[in-house]
């Protein structure tokens, strides 16, 4: 883990006063250590019934996409309002400072899937929670929640209680 923690960079003060940001674009530069990343998030997972990984816009697109394709099973994404071409199931949710949403194709996934969710961070665990509300209200079932960076002092995991969540870095 120390490769992966090597590889996300400390941004002070973004996107505002007070705040460190982790930017995970030295990760995703890197092919190598994309890749071990990549095999770190999925490993838990294999051999588990699962049927489509879910990522949340936009970085969730990066890794669920790519832990998708590794187990060769479907990939949704969750957009923000009016990405989607087709009809849309939505949620909102409360941020900090305001509320957001987020969509999902009504065909995406049914009552007989069992979704991973993926995601970069986890922080307060607001996206994450509407995400599972969003998975589920399509009927489909959310295995577990799985993230490359959790701020633990956030207490984002308290949000996600009665799901399973994996996180590989610790903050």
């Amino acid at each position: 883990m120390d490769r992966l923690r090597s590889k996300i960079r400390d941004i002070p003060d973004f996107p505002k006063p007070g705040i460190i940001f982790k930017d995970i674009t030295p990760l995703v530069k890197d092919p190598a250590t994309l890749r071990l990343t990549v095999h770190q998030l999925l490993h838990p997972f294999l051999g588990r019934d699962i049927t489509a990984v879910a990522g949340m816009e936009a970085r969730g697109f990066i890794f669920g996409s790519l832990v998708a394709w590794e187990l060769g099973i479907p990939f949704i994404p969750l957009r923000k309002p009016g990405k989607l071409p087709y009809d849309v199931q939505s949620v909102s949710y409360d941020l900090e400072y305001g509320s957001a949403e987020l969509e999902v194709h009504i065909d995406a996934v049914d009552s007989s899937d069992k979704v991973l969710l993926i995601d970069d961070l986890l922080a307060t665990g607001g996206t994450a929670k509407a995400s599972c509300e969003l998975i589920e209200k399509l009927g489909a079932k959310v295995v577990a929640c799985a993230f490359v960076v959790e701020l633990d002092f956030l207490a984002g995991r308290e949000k996600l209680e009665g799901y399973e969540v994996y996180s590989l870095l610790h903050y």
